[in-house]
């Protein structure tokens, strides 16, 4: 059996934007529902929920279901014993959050890359490798292994174009939450610096040829951040639509 394609790191070196949404909600059923919509990925989100790592096993098994929809696993952190899990499980794209240095993002590819070149452990019945039917896998798995790093605060944003040119790293998306805080506008992504903070990010990385993404939702705000360039932009949350949408039905009822 050959090495499975990555789909979503094919588009992104082509030069394709990919439309994604964000799974907080733990368990396989609501990724399978975003699947279905045909999103071209969607995010497994283990940082800002309740979604354990045995979970995201079951969630990219439904994910994979769908085969033109990629799966996009978020680490709790850049930690190497969960992005050995997750890779073992069979992610092939991980998002890192909080990369704050070219040191982290350095850190980030060790952790995803098989010895001699990085320290992802051997193991070699897992899902990654079709329970060993990959015979090569572990000399091949980086060609199909895409490394997201999350940029999000003022300090790493000064180091950008050093973090987005790590060796390994695939493409930078841009937290736009964090980055609000850390330049003292918490929870206001529309102020004009963090727009503005946003926007020059984004003319950086295009300059330098490294994709980038984003989640806002704001329509007209991802429709800007598309014409500048961005590679891969999440436009939702999976329970802030279910919240705005309940809310509006209620308020229709009242």
């Amino acid at each position: 059996m050959d090495l499975p394609k990555n789909r979503f790191k094919a588009a992104l070196k082509a030069g394709h934007h990919q439309t994604g949404f964000w799974n907080t909600i733990a368990g396989p059923i609501v990724p399978e529902a975003l699947a279905a919509q045909g999103f071209d990925w969607i995010v497994v989100d283990t940082e800002h929920t309740t979604t354990e790592a045995f979970q995201v096993h079951a969630s990219l098994q439904a994910i994979a279901a769908y085969p033109d929809v990629s799966a996009v696993v978020r680490p709790v952190s850049n930690d190497p014993a969960y992005i050995k899990r997750y890779l073992d499980m069979g992610a092939q794209t991980l998002m890192i959050p909080y990369v704050q240095t070219a040191d982290e993002a350095r850190a980030a590819v060790t952790a995803m890359r098989y010895p001699p070149h990085g320290i992802r452990g051997m193991a070699g019945g897992t899902r990654a490798s079709r329970y060993g039917l990959v015979k090569d896998y572990m000399t091949r798995a980086e060609e199909e292994l895409c490394l997201i790093v999350q940029v999000e605060t003022a300090s790493a944003l000064e180091q950008l174009e050093e973090i987005a040119l790590v060796e390994g790293v695939d493409a930078v998306f841009i937290g736009p939450a964090d980055l609000s805080g850390s330049m003292g506008h918490p929870g206001n992504q529309a102020h004009a610096d963090v727009v503005a903070a946003i926007e020059e990010a984004f003319a950086c990385l295009k300059a330098i040829n490294v994709p980038s993404g984003i989640l806002t939702l704001n329509e007209d705000f991802a429709r800007r951040l598309i014409s500048l360039g961005s590679g891969f932009t999440a436009i939702g949350t999976d329970i802030s639509s279910l919240m705005r949408d309940v809310s509006a039905l209620k308020a229709r009822m009242d």
